[in-house]
C-alpha cells in the first residue's frame, strides 16, 4: 500500500468516524424544548397590504456601526420653477456618520437592521401589479452626526432644546423642497442653523429614519411598533425622520469625521 492510498484511507476513515459520533449525538427534541429555542435569518422577507397598496420588505439583520462622509448628495433634481429651493428634493452638503473629536464611542454610528422596501400597486391588468417606488431605511440609527442640510424634501422634527424645534410639518407644502427661509416664523429653526445631529437619547435609538423615490405620495407601514406609522411619503425623493432626532448646539459647525491614526 502507497503512502498516498494510505493517507486516503486515513482520511476517508475519519470522515466516516466523525459522521458515525455525529449520527449517535442526534436526537429528537420535545415541543417544550424546541419552544425554548429561537433564531434569526440574516435576510428576512415580508410582504403585506396597507392603505391598498402592497409592499415587499427585505431586512438585513444586522447590527453595524458605521463610520462615513457624504458629500454634495443631491437627490431628485429638477428644473421647473415651482418652489425651486436649491433645484433639488433633497440637497445635502454634508452628511457625516460619526466624529472624531469626541469619545471613542463616537466615532461611529450604530444602526441596526437596515432594509428595503418595494411598493406595488395594481395596474390596469388585474393579473399585473406595478412598480411605484422603494425606500431605504434602518429599524434604527444612534450616534453623533454632521450635517450641511440646503434643502430638504420630508417629514422631520429635530429637538433644538431651549431654542424649540425644527419640524416640517408646519411648512406651507409640508416639507418639500423646503430650504428652510420660508417659514422661520413657524418651523422653528432654519436649516442654516443646524450643523450637529444626535440620533437616539436615554429612551433608545433613533426609530424612523428612511429616504424614499415615489411616483406618487404614499403611507408607509410602520417598521417599529413603538413609532407606529411614519408620516406620508411625497413623490420625488423624501427623507422621514421625527423620532429621538436632536441638535445638540445651533449654529456650530458639522464635526469633524477624520479617520482613526494608525496604531
Amino acid at each position: 500500500m502507497t503512502p498516498t492510498t494510505i493517507r486516503h484511507a486515513c482520511i476517508a476513515a475519519l470522515a466516516c468516524a466523525a459522521m458515525s459520533a455525529s449520527a449517535h449525538g442526534l436526537k429528537p427534541m420535545s415541543d417544550d424544548e424546541l419552544s425554548e429555542v429561537s433564531g434569526q435569518a440574516l435576510l428576512s422577507l415580508t410582504n403585506q397590504t396597507y392603505d391598498g397598496l402592497d409592499f415587499t420588505r427585505i431586512t438585513l439583520g444586522a447590527d453595524i456601526q458605521l463610520s462615513a462622509n457624504l458629500s454634495k448628495v443631491r437627490l431628485g433634481e429638477y428644473s421647473y420653477t415651482a418652489r425651486n429651493g436649491t433645484g433639488a428634493d433633497i440637497d445635502m452638503g454634508l452628511f457625516r456618520f460619526g466624529r472624531s473629536d469626541g469619545t471613542e464611542a463616537q466615532r461611529t454610528v450604530n444602526i441596526t437592521d437596515p432594509y428595503f422596501e418595494f411598493v406595488y400597486k395594481n395596474a390596469a391588468d388585474a393579473s399585473k401589479r406595478e412598480v411605484i417606488g422603494m425606500r431605504l431605511g434602518f429599524g434604527s440609527i444612534a450616534g453623533d452626526l454632521g450635517v450641511q442640510l440646503n434643502a430638504i424634501s420630508g417629514s422631520l422634527l429635530i429637538n433644538g432644546g431651549a431654542a424649540g424645534n425644527y419640524d416640517s410639518h408646519n411648512d406651507p407644502l409640508g416639507g418639500k423642497r423646503w430650504d428652510g427661509t420660508t417659514c422661520t416664523s413657524t418651523c422653528g429653526l432654519t436649516l442654516s442653523q443646524i450643523g450637529q445631529l444626535t440620533a437616539g437619547d436615554a429612551s433608545g435609538a433613533s426609530r424612523d429614519f428612511f429616504i424614499s423615490v415615489l411616483r406618487q405620495a404614499v403611507n408607509f407601514p410602520g417598521v417599529n411598533a413603538a413609532t407606529g406609522a411614519p408620516d406620508k411619503a411625497l413623490e420625488g425623493f423624501w427623507m422621514n425622520w421625527r423620532d429621538r432626532l436632536y441638535a445638540p448646539v445651533l449654529n456650530a459647525a458639522p464635526p469633524p469625521n477624520l479617520p482613526k491614526p494608525p496604531g
